[in-house]
């Protein structure tokens, strides 16, 4: 069976494109609303925003499993469009280099809020898919990485809207 490489959805978020994409753009705060990853460690540099360049390592968990991934933020376009691409994964820290997803946000203007879209890429151009089919299975207990990273980018963009949300009703 082929494989699906892109998946994407979108949501409507009641707060400015510039107040999402701060949100977004910043690696260490995704684990507020993503169903797997628990933030990150920025690496080199510290500066007030994203860059392109910036590299930082992304710790994740499904179930009982953990592990660490390199990511590098290839788009920085202030409170348009924020992108990174994972190029190495290992249990503690990433020691497997190869492509291995792209990870994009896009924040357009809708209203008097943003519609934020989520797009994953598999970036495992190289594998069979038969392999890749496999290996997806075995990750996600059987499921296939475009079908579940489409139920993830749901619960993750839900998450982001409540908490974008709650976080301006207080304000």
């Amino acid at each position: 069976m082929p494989r699906t490489f892109s998946v994407s959805d979108s949501i409507l978020v009641g707060v400015s494109p510039a107040t999402a994409y701060r949100q977004v753009s910043d690696p260490a705060l995704m684990g507020s609303w993503s169903p797997e990853n628990l933030g990150a460690t920025l690496r080199g540099e510290r500066r007030e925003a994203a860059y392109v360049g910036m590299t930082f390592d992304g710790h994740n968990k499904r179930g009982p499993f953990r592990w660490t991934t390199r990511c590098t933020v290839t788009a920085a376009d202030q409170d348009r469009l924020f992108r990174f691409r994972v190029h190495a994964i290992g249990r503690t820290r990433p020691l497997l280099p190869g492509p291995i997803a792209t990870w994009e946000y896009r924040f357009e203007p809708d209203g008097d809020g943003t519609r934020v879209t989520e797009t994953w890429t598999d970036d495992r151009r190289s594998w069979p898919d038969a392999v890749a089919n496999a290996f997806d299975r075995l990750a996600t207990r059987g499921h296939l990485f475009a079908d579940f990273q489409r139920r993830n980018i749901r619960t993750t963009l839900a998450n982001l809207k409540k908490k974008l949300e709650s976080a301006a009703e207080t304000v």
